[in-house]
């Protein structure tokens, strides 16, 4: 598989854009809340250090056979980014997989932002080459363990980096659209 890009992502209210180093200094405002590091760790980078590491991530990683997708979330309405999402794509034994993660800024939060966005993320994903998405959330964060599910993630048993990872296989979703009833709207 060669590389995938980072495509413009629609939702109801959403556009998840892919990432530009032009984003860091409105997102270095929008992460800018200490309590966002709470379960990650660390603490809010300055527009300069957003700079730095968006030219990183635009630019991929070394390996061809691993793509990194990042986007930032834009609320229509109010014409702002809220967040990021992104999407690493890797191989394995058993076809591509996903580890996908989000982050809204604190004034954005408990809109239904997150899940918007990270539906929108795992949904585009169904339809790359990607078998199964999963997302690392900590135990104690219920608001990201809410977005995941709201994504269609579950829980496993499996631990990484104290963290529960969530799963979902994408052919199983794929599956279930195509057999469901078709929906008429007027």
């Amino acid at each position: 598989m060669s590389r995938v890009a980072a495509q413009l992502i629609r939702t109801v209210r959403l556009d998840l854009l892919p990432l530009l180093v032009e984003h860091a200094e409105e997102m270095a405002a929008v992460l800018s809340d200490r309590a966002l590091h709470t379960f990650i760790g660390g603490t809010p980078d300055t527009a300069q250090a957003l700079r730095s590491r968006y030219q990183r991530m635009t630019a991929g990683g070394s390996d061809p056979a691993v793509s990194w997708l990042n986007w930032v979330i834009r609320l229509r309405d109010e014409a702002c980014l809220t967040g990021t999402v992104q999407a690493t794509i890797s191989p394995s034994d058993h076809g591509h997989f996903a580890e996908v993660a989000w982050v809204v800024g604190t004034p954005w939060q408990g809109r239904g932002i997150a899940s918007e966005a990270a539906r929108g993320l795992v949904d585009w994903l169904s339809q790359q080459p990607v078998r199964t998405v999963i997302a690392h959330v900590h135990p104690d964060h219920q608001a990201s363990a809410a977005v995941a599910a709201a994504a269609g993630l579950t829980p496993t048993d499996e631990w990484h980096e104290g963290e529960i990872r969530w799963r979902r296989s994408v052919v199983a979703a794929q599956v279930r659209r195509t057999t469901s009833s078709p929906t008429c709207t007027t």
